[in-house]
């Protein structure tokens, strides 16, 4: 069965003066005259006023589209949106540093990669990819407004009461040149077949109940015909505050062997150089400004376009792409007054509360986007860590006779610690770069027999191992202070200085020197660790015996789930004005101190590497152990 693709797309200003929505679609087959098989559809929603919003979703739909399309076919489709993704954020970052009058412009965004009959995607915010099977229509990305959050909460049967004053419509998630606090990029793939229809939409399709919009598509006989009623369904409904909408159908279809290849009609908003060209600025180069925004660029030259964008064009600048083949054209603007030829800083979307409604129960109208943030200071980037895969061990001689445990040297770097955004781990964040000095860490959480050494020589009780190897299994029922005091005496031992990690090393070891939830990526895998719910075959109420897992890019092993580890830190319930340099941070509760990586009873998100829990010092734990650092 040979699939292809139909693909039309369309929007309108609603009951707004100008548009922030732009979309792009491009066929992306391997080879010239190809079946159209393969396709990447892009829908970003903008927000900041009338002219940033304009800038904004303009800008990280060209970047994003040059970066995915120049990387097609040699990455991994999932990292490739990751990445592009990422230098669309960046984008927006070196943008609101040249300009400042443009900080808290941003955007929504959903793009669809299609190849070989397989789906997959990658979204932030409130905008929609739906699909249409046999008439039923389900939303497959995530809604990263505050409504969508307590309905995952709720799904999850954690029912949350909302908030006094939070309207459901508040973004949660948004591309404003800041960190993204949730992104929806799923690693398995959604099969499509034959008949499918997807449909990707900016929020102001939300004027249409599910079951209308379910209702339109099935009737629909194309992909143009159900874009055109769509869109029409949201014009007849009439709102007083109608926002921007925009939709663009995919039709799944199947190819018969005597079928000629089917035409199509691609629609892609104007790009930023084509604006600046059209704003009489020609000299500024856009493509290179999407990469990165250079110091000495004239910042009047950005402000003019802004302004030469309302003057100009308006919403109504598109292209459309033909046969493969581009010829421009700009739709005529009509405008009751000129705006005053420089640019403002934009206003935030009003916050106004919407009139009741009868044919949708969500109003369209963002209550709230994304407040306005300082611009960040430019910082030189980390380079990235090189795994460390096969990294040599090694262990001190004990003046007692034997060794220490096996550790393993970690280079310096630098890290973001903890997790950013809208995270509900308020004692995650703020997440901020930490800068680590190289060090040396356990290669294994330490064992029974390990500990037992320094409890047999320091005549302190030997912890009860659930009758578990001692040899293979971690030690456990350790008090904080068991834990250090058992460092003190390493060092004692051999001459090194032994100690807990503070916080800031354990999670940048544990980390492997990647910036994801996860050391092994962004979503949680099954079997990659001891936990509940981690899908092993291993005894859910003990620990088991270290390292039977595969280690993390550093070589270490067990940094995720079996049991937890001390360090140093006292317990402070944010990280507002930690430390920066790696170092341990003393204040806060010090009768409370911190376990690290989640043990063999925690749930799979406790074992993200910024997962903190707050213990008692003087208590033990069946499911926390030890895990050293040793200073170079």
């Amino acid at each position: 069965m040979e699939l292809y693709l139909e693909i039309a797309g369309n929007q309108i200003d609603g009951a707004r003066d100008y548009q922030e929505d732009a979309f792009l679609t491009t066929f992306l087959d391997e080879e010239e005259g190809g079946a159209n098989s393969a396709a990447m559809i892009i829908m970003a929603d903008g927000m900041g006023g009338h002219a940033a919003g304009n800038i904004a979703s303009n800008l990280v739909v060209s970047t994003f589209n040059k970066s995915f399309t120049g990387n097609f076919g040699t990455d991994s489709v999932v990292d490739n949106l990751r990445a592009s993704l990422d230098k669309a954020n960046d984008a927006l970052a070196a943008s609101v540093r040249e300009t400042p009058a443009l900080d808290g412009m941003g955007c929504t965004l959903v793009c669809a990669s299609i190849r070989r009959g397989k789906l997959r995607w990658v979204s932030v915010g409130d905008s929609h990819l739906y699909l249409l099977r046999d008439k039923e229509l389900s939303k497959k990305n995530d809604d990263h407004s505050y409504g969508g959050y307590l309905d995952r909460m709720k799904a999850q049967g954690m029912e949350i009461a909302a908030e006094a004053g939070l309207s459901r419509n508040m973004l949660m998630s948004a591309l404003t040149g800041q960190e993204i606090a949730e992104t929806d990029c799923p690693n398995k793939p959604t099969q499509l077949l034959a008949g499918d229809r997807l449909i990707i939409a900016s929020d102001g399709l939300d004027t249409l109940t599910t079951d209308t919009i379910a209702e339109t598509s099935a009737w629909s006989s194309s992909a143009k015909e159900c874009v055109d009623a769509l869109l029409k369904g949201v014009e007849d409904t009439a709102r007083p505050r109608q926002d921007n909408a925009t939709v663009i159908v995919v039709d799944v279809l199947e190819r018969a062997a005597t079928t000629a290849e089917p035409a199509y009609e691609a629609t892609q908003p104007l790009q930023l150089d084509e604006l600046a060209a059209e704003a009489g600025l020609e000299e500024v180069d856009f493509n290179a400004a999407s990469e990165s925004v250079e110091p000495g660029m004239n910042k009047a030259v950005i402000g003019a376009i802004a302004a030469a964008l309302v003057l100009a064009l308006g919403a109504g600048a598109f292209f459309m792409l033909r046969g493969g083949e581009e010829s421009v054209t700009v739709a005529p603007v009509e405008m009751a007054s000129p705006p005053a030829p420089a640019i403002v800083a934009p206003v935030a979307p009003k916050q106004e509360p919407p009139p009741p409604l009868v044919v949708t129960p969500k109003p369209a109208l963002k209550i709230m986007k994304v407040a306005p943030v300082t611009p960040p200071v430019p910082q030189k980037k980390a380079a990235p860590v090189t795994a460390a895969k096969g990294a040599r061990a090694f262990s001190d001689v004990l003046a007692s006779g034997g060794r220490g445990p096996q550790m393993v040297s970690i280079p310096a770097g630098r890290f973001k610690m903890g997790s950013g955004g809208l995270s509900t781990n308020t004692d995650e964040r703020p997440r901020h770069t930490v800068s680590v000095p190289a060090f040396a860490i356990s290669k294994y959480e330490i064992t029974a027999a390990e500990y037992a050494r320094f409890a047999k020589a320091s005549k302190r009780p030997v912890p009860d191992n659930l009758y578990l190897d001692r040899n293979t299994h971690p030690v456990i029922f350790t008090s904080w202070d068991d834990a250090h005091y058992y460092s003190q005496w390493l060092s004692r031992e051999t001459g090194k200085k032994y100690r807990l990690p503070t916080e800031a090393e354990w999670e940048y070891a544990a980390s492997g020197g990647r910036e994801t939830p996860y050391w092994w990526g962004f979503e949680f895998k099954q079997k990659m660790a001891h936990c509940f719910g981690c899908g092993t075959e291993f005894d859910p109420r003990k620990p088991t015996r270290v390292g039977r897992f595969t280690a993390n890019p550093f070589g270490l092993y067990d940094t995720a789930g079996n049991v937890a580890e001390w360090v140093q830190d006292c317990y402070h319930t944010t990280y507002k004005d930690a430390p920066v340099d790696g170092s341990k941070w003393e204040g806060g509760e010090c009768s409370y101190r911190i376990a690290r990586g989640g043990s063999y009873d925690s749930p799979s998100k406790s074992i993200r590497h910024a997962k903190r829990s707050k213990l008692k010092a003087t208590n033990t734990y069946s499911s926390v152990g030890i895990r050293l650092v040793r200073e170079r």
